[in-house]
Parts: C-alpha cells; sequence; structure tokens
C-alpha cells in the first residue's frame, strides 16, 4: 500500500526528493551564489556532483516517463547549421522553478536548526512534499513520519507553492514564510444513532471529558455512554455501539412536559435536563448490568418563567448555570440538601403539579435557585463558568451584550456590547484568561477578550456558516480549536492559528476560515437543503471519544474527534 493517497502524492513526493538532489547539485557547483540551502549539503567532489545530478534525473525518468518520451511543446529541436548542432539552453519553464521559503514553527519540539530554515524548493510543490522534505534525514531527522500541514499568511496552504503565488499575484522571487504544524486529520463519519424527534441536546460521558474525571473512581473504563435529549420531551442514554440502555419516564411519572433544550451529564451517576417546560430536572442514573439502566427523578428546580434554552453544569461543586427566554440567567445546586426549599403554593402551576404527583410513582424533591440574575433585556441564550473560577459566569443574549458574572454576590462585573444578537457561547481555556466565542444570528461566530482590560471587544471573526450559530465547543486537545453547530446543516472546525485580515466587506480585524466542515449523513446523495432546512444542527460536544451532534434530522451523528487539530 502507498504510504500517501494517491498518485499525485507519490509524483510530489517523487519530485521533491529530485528537486533537492539538483538544488545540493546546484548548491556544490558554486557555493557562494546559492546562500539559502542548508549548511552541510555541500558536496565538493565534482565526481559526486556529477552522481547526484544523474540520480536526479533517474527521478524524473522512473517517476514522471511520459515527460521524458517527447521533446516539450515550446522547445524547438537543434539546429545541426547553429552552434554545430549543439542544444539550446532550457527555458525558466523547462529547467523547473524553484521558489525560496523559510520554515517557522511555534513549537519547540519540532523546530528546525536556523542553518535548515531556509530552502529552495520547486515552485510546483504541495504540502506533502513539504512534509516530506521537514521529515527527513538533513532536516528534522524525525525517525517516525510526522504529517505536516503548512500556514501561509495565516492560511493553511491547499495548492501547490506556484499556484498561491500566482492566486496572490506574487513572483516566483517571492520568499515564503511557511509556518508548518502536525496535520489535521479529517473528522471522519463513524455512525449515527436514530431517534423518534428531533434531537436537541447531546453530551458524553467518557474517561477523557469532565463528567469522567468529575465521577473519579466510580466511572468505569471502557463505558462510555451518550446523553441526548429531544423535542419528544425524554432523555436517552446510548452506549457507543448505538443501543439505548436508558429512556427517561414521561411527564405524568416525573419527567418533562415539555420539549427537553438541554441536557448535561453531571457525573456518571447524575444528569441534569431543562427545557420548555422552564424546569431544571436532576437525575439519578444507575445501571444494573451494561445494557440496562434507570433514570430517576430526585430534584425538581423551580424559578425561571420563560423556556429554558441552555444548561452548564460544574460536577465538582454541583453547581448548575441556566439561561432562560426570561431574560434571567439561573445559579442552582444539584445537591438536595443545600438547595433552597420554597413554599409549594408559589411554585408555578402549583395545583396541577399536585394532582400529577398523586397519580406519579415518582416523587422528587422541589427546590428554588441560589440566585436568579435578571441581567439581560432581550432572551438569554447560553451561560458558562469560568474554566479558572467556578465563583465567575459569562452570559449571552440576543440584546447582543456579554456579561461577566460575579456568581458570590450576584453583581455583573462587566459588559461588552456586539454588534449581533448572540445565540450560543463556550469559553476556551487559556494561561492568562479565557477567550469567548459566542455564535451569532449573523451566521458566524466571534472570539471575545472579556477582560476590562483588553482594548477591543473582538478579537477574531470565524467566518463561514450560512445560518445562525446555535452551538459551540471546545476541543479536548488544545486551546486554539473549536467546533460549532448552526442551522445550516453542518458543523465547522476551526483552527485559531489560521488567520488573515478582514476584507473591506468584512469590516476591521481578523478573519479565520473551517479547516473541516462536517455535513449531515443524512443528507448525503440529497440536494442541498437551503440554509440548512431539514438538517439543522441544534447541539454539538467535542470529546476525545467523537465530535457528536444532534439536529433536526432526529439523528445523532459521530465523527472523528481524537487528534483532528493536532
Amino acid at each position: 500500500m502507498q504510504t500517501l493517497a494517491d498518485k499525485g502524492g507519490l509524483e510530489a513526493a517523487a519530485a521533491s526528493a529530485s528537486w533537492i538532489l539538483i538544488s545540493i547539485a546546484s548548491h556544490c557547483s558554486n557555493q557562494n551564489n546559492n546562500a539559502y540551502q542548508p549548511t552541510g549539503t555541500c558536496l565538493p567532489n565534482p565526481t559526486l556532483h556529477d552522481q547526484v545530478q544523474t540520480l536526479a534525473h533517474f527521478f524524473f525518468i522512473f517517476f514522471f516517463p511520459s515527460r521524458n518520451r517527447q521533446p516539450p511543446a515550446n522547445r524547438t529541436e537543434p539546429n545541426p547549421h547553429d552552434g554545430a548542432g549543439m542544444e539550446q539552453p532550457l527555458s525558466i519553464a523547462e529547467r523547473g522553478a524553484q521558489v525560496k521559503v523559510t520554515f517557522t514553527t511555534t513549537e519547540e519540539d519540532i523546530q528546525l536548526p536556523e542553518s535548515k530554515r531556509q530552502l529552495l524548493v520547486p515552485a510546483d510543490i504541495r504540502r506533502y512534499g513539504l512534509s516530506r522534505i521537514l521529515n527527513s534525514e538533513t532536516m528534522l531527522d524525525t525517525g517516525v513520519a510526522i504529517p505536516f500541514d503548512f500556514l501561509v499568511n495565516g492560511s493553511f496552504l491547499r495548492t501547490s507553492l506556484e499556484d498561491y503565488l500566482q492566486g496572490n499575484g506574487l513572483s516566483l522571487e517571492t520568499n515564503l514564510t511557511l509556518q508548518y504544524v502536525r496535520s489535521l486529520i479529517p473528522p471522519t463519519f463513524e455512525a449515527s444513532f436514530e431517534h423518534d424527534d428531533w434531537v436537541s441536546a447531546v453530551d458524553v460521558l467518557s474517561a477523557t471529558s469532565a463528567a469522567g474525571r468529575w465521577s473519579a473512581d466510580r466511572f468505569q473504563p471502557g463505558q462510555d455512554r451518550i446523553l441526548s435529549g429531544s423535542y419528544d420531551g425524554l432523555l436517552r442514554i446510548w452506549n457507543a455501539s448505538g443501543h439505548v440502555i436508558a429512556t427517561s419516564p414521561s411527564s405524568g411519572h416525573g419527567g418533562h412536559s415539555a420539549s427537553i433544550k438541554a441536557a448535561r451529564f453531571l457525573s456518571s451517576s447524575q444528569i441534569a435536563s431543562a427545557g420548555m417546560d422552564r424546569t431544571v430536572k436532576v437525575w439519578k442514573y444507575t445501571e444494573s448490568d451494561h445494557f440496562t439502566g434507570e433514570l430517576k427523578p430526585t430534584l425538581e428546580l423551580y424559578g425561571h418563567t420563560g423556556s429554558i434554552d441552555s444548561l452548564e453544569v460544574d460536577g465538582a461543586s454541583k453547581r448548575v448555570l441556566t439561561a432562560s427566554a426570561d431574560g434571567s440567567i439561573g445559579f442552582w445546586t444539584a445537591s438536595k440538601a443545600s438547595a433552597p426549599e420554597v413554599d409549594a403554593s408559589l411554585l408555578p402551576g402549583a395545583s396541577s403539579t399536585k394532582r400529577r404527583k398523586i397519580s406519579s410513582s415518582v416523587t422528587a424533591a422541589q427546590r428554588v435557585p441560589l440566585a436568579m440574575l435578571a441581567v439581560h433585556n432581550a432572551p438569554a441564550t447560553a451561560a458558562v463558568f469560568d474554566p479558572r473560577d467556578r465563583t465567575v459566569a459569562y452570559s449571552v443574549s440576543q440584546d447582543h451584550t456579554v456579561r461577566t458574572l460575579d456568581l458570590t454576590t450576584g453583581l455583573v462585573v462587566s459588559t461588552l456590547t456586539t454588534s449581533h444578537p448572540l445565540l450560543s457561547l463556550c469559553a476556551i481555556p487559556r494561561a492568562s484568561a479565557p477567550l469567548l466565542a459566542a455564535g451569532t444570528s449573523a451566521r458566524h461566530v466571534t472570539l471575545i477578550d472579556p477582560r476590562t482590560s483588553a482594548t477591543t471587544t473582538s478579537v477574531m471573526t470565524l467566518r463561514g456558516h450560512t445560518n445562525k450559530v446555535v452551538s459551540l465547543a471546545a476541543s479536548p486537545d488544545n486551546d486554539y480549536s473549536l467546533v460549532s453547530g448552526a442551522h445550516d446543516g453542518t458543523c465547522m472546525i476551526w483552527d485559531l492559528r489560521s488567520v488573515r485580515p478582514a476584507t473591506k466587506d468584512e469590516g476591521l480585524g481578523s478573519v479565520s476560515e473551517p479547516a473541516y466542515v462536517i455535513e449531515r449523513e443524512s443528507r448525503q446523495g440529497k440536494k442541498k437543503a437551503v440554509a440548512g432546512d431539514g438538517c439543522k444542527v441544534f447541539s454539538v460536544v467535542w470529546d476525545k471519544l467523537g465530535i457528536f451532534s444532534g439536529g433536526e434530522d432526529k439523528k445523532i451523528q459521530i465523527n472523528k474527534g481524537r487528534d483532528v487539530v493536532a
């Protein structure tokens, strides 16, 4: 089996090898006229120089025989009466144009020595050939080949160097700086699980997920679980094989009385969910064996007067954050002992609740929030904890604002105003301060520095979606990538290392474009839906186990999630 994906990749590798040999030979002919070859490659022996040229010629004849059978179309045969039949010099195109490149990287373990960073390479080389050059013994000498990608002015190289230069109006004399990074691995489709209704919420329990870590020794390695919430008002727990292990009871037996909009694992044995019935429910989850489980409601939390569209949890402290259409952010505890009690007569629908309990075999304690923060002037769409300090939260709303909340005092610390309604939110952990990614109704994701000392509100804009962005999740592997889910029926993976200046039409600042686009597998072979109709994505989560998304096609879709952005 060939190590490269196709014949084109093999040809690129062969071309790269031969042109390296040609470059070495040329360098050795005149050491002082070529300052761009790495040091230590000089072959002063003329005989060895000729051998290198011969070997390079062999590469071309062996790998590209068709190019050696006929003379080039733009070259005439030698005239026996002109120059005693001597062959005319080859044109620049025939000799093969070269481009001077400078290799750089931000990854310390794969840094090149200063003397090897500049090199002449063939103009028609692509990233496969460039990757082979870097892995060679004279460069990084990696032993085990590392696939690389290359950033040019903030964008990933997806063409030959020659095509890139021509496309950007640059000459072959340009010295290109190539930033090399470990290669992106496509998030290939792995599986999908079907529901009876739209899938509005997904979460994962695994050894690498937050809930798995919160569970400590209680989590059994290998017993990965997938949680889904649906518009039919039911929660389902699946195993990795796609079998439903447990389903939540109906509203008459303690379940939700309307569509579920959000659900999260607090641990391997506790789940929180919320939805259009304006209630947060906490569930105890148990398994009698690896194929049968039970969801039992243990706590009902009341306080919102509108649909609850977002829910975030911290399993270590058993705290819950909710964002509601009533404009409020709810702060709750999932512990029955520490949750504030309330007079039952003050609960919404108290009389109907009483009648329901009589007919139900399950009685769940009813509690109210630790704090209800009425901080937004329009529906609140998402809230998240600060990754470093769980007493701090961030919320977004259709009122265009991002607010920093002190959960200890219940006060708004700061308010940042953006240009569009904000619909989703995730925090990307970083050393100094988290970076917030907010999905907008304007079909893009805006990156925000929430610190009051920040000079600008928007750090970067991620462009590519064609409908509103309603779900976001940070990468489990690093602090420079995330995935977004949108109503256009796609999930997009973003690498924040790839950035370019915004065009005039895009406004000021920096822009990034998606590294990968994940389409809904249910639409394969079908005409692309206008604005995602019939396949809208409602929820996405990224774990090393996979990228899990749910949507209007009534499916949980699983795509490869490990090492997608290395």
